[in-house]
């Protein structure tokens, strides 16, 4: 297939593609969306409630209007276009509203890309308007988002491997626990293990899903731990080694193996990039998320993943499952 030729129109067309998507992630961090849920309003009654600016909430819900995620009413008043609630209110079916928080939070991290490449150190940290504890639950619910679809179709794709008792390491929203276990026999069960924090948001999607009794939540951090919660058959990484440097991984998976069963096994869900790190092109661009957002993040290929693990005592890394995007699958087992 023949290459688009870059002309001047493409060049600034992308370059003003930042200008819809923060719109849009205004709209969903001001909650302009969940507050439009209860019907229609007019402005004045919509900056109210959103603690907006009268003059700046018009502008605003006029842009919102314009790209057809409100509608305007020749009185003023502003409602939901159809479908928008069911993408972009916290209660929707579909809800998406928490990842385009979240990409709100990565956004301002992403417009200091030039100065980053200059220091060599991550963005400078600005927190939303919904302040630290809103965005740290932005992020936990956007990493159901991005999984809720796929978890369980992924562990059904891999085997899935049998196992007695699994141990999802930063298992954030329970998202993939509740895949293993639904996969895996009643007799199964896990332990989540995440940052304080998050658990009481694990809590409630297992109490939902109708497994909390199944699983032990464990409040740590991986990056701090001496260890991790022991007796485990296998071990669940899912989009972490991402966030960590080569040196913090082998930490990271010398805790795994230590915490392992013999015999058990890791699996570890990420992206993976082919030897020119520029496939997948997703993965290239994921890296400069990481590049902006952590001290020593990236993507990284097989071969280096393959290190890491030998380097922590694993044997017979192999890749299950190859993806475009973040759903790879490498495992390894504990000898």
């Amino acid at each position: 297939m023949a290459k688009e030729k870059w002309t001047a129109e493409r060049v600034l067309g992308m370059a003003r593609g930042f200008q819809p998507a923060c719109v849009l992630m205004a709209g969903a961090e001001l909650d302009v969306f969940g507050v439009l849920a209860g019907g229609p309003k007019p402005v004045a009654e919509l900056a109210k409630a959103i603690g907006g600016d009268l003059r700046a909430t018009t502008m605003l819900a006029d842009a919102l209007a314009a790209m057809g995620l409100l509608e305007k009413s020749g009185a003023g008043r502003y409602s939901l276009a159809e479908g928008a609630a069911d993408v972009l209110t916290e209660q929707g079916a579909s809800s998406t509203v928490a990842m385009v928080r979240h990409n709100a939070n990565c956004l301002r991290n992403w417009a200091q890309l030039a100065k980053v490449v200059r220091s060599g150190r991550r963005a400078d940290r600005e927190p939303s308007v919904r302040g630290p504890a809103g965005d740290l639950e932005s992020f936990i619910e956007a990493m159901e988002v991005v999984s809720r679809q796929s978890a369980g179709p992924l562990v059904a794709r891999i085997g899935p491997p049998a196992f007695k008792h699994l141990l999802d390491v930063g298992g954030g929203p329970a998202t993939w626990t509740i895949a293993f276990l639904q996969a895996a026999g009643p007799a199964s069960r896990a332990t989540l293990y995440d940052l304080p924090d998050v658990l009481p948001i694990a809590e409630k999607h297992l109490r939902d899903a109708g497994l909390l009794g199944r699983v032990t939540l464990v409040g740590g951090n991986f990056d701090t731990d001496e260890a991790l919660p022991a007796g485990a058959d296998l071990a669940w990484v899912s989009a972490i080694v991402h966030q960590n440097s080569r040196a913090e991984n082998r930490d990271l998976f010398r805790k795994v193996h230590a915490a392992l069963a013999p015999g058990g096994k890791i699996l570890i869900r990420d992206m993976v990039m082919d030897e020119s790190r520029t496939v997948p092109a997703d993965g290239a661009m994921f890296a400069i998320n990481m590049l902006v957002n952590t001290p020593g993040g990236g993507t990284f290929t097989l071969g280096e993943l393959a290190e890491d693990l030998a380097a922590a005592g694993f044997a017979d890394p192999v890749l299950l499952h190859n993806d475009e995007a973040m759903s790879s699958v490498v495992q390894a087992r504990k000898a």
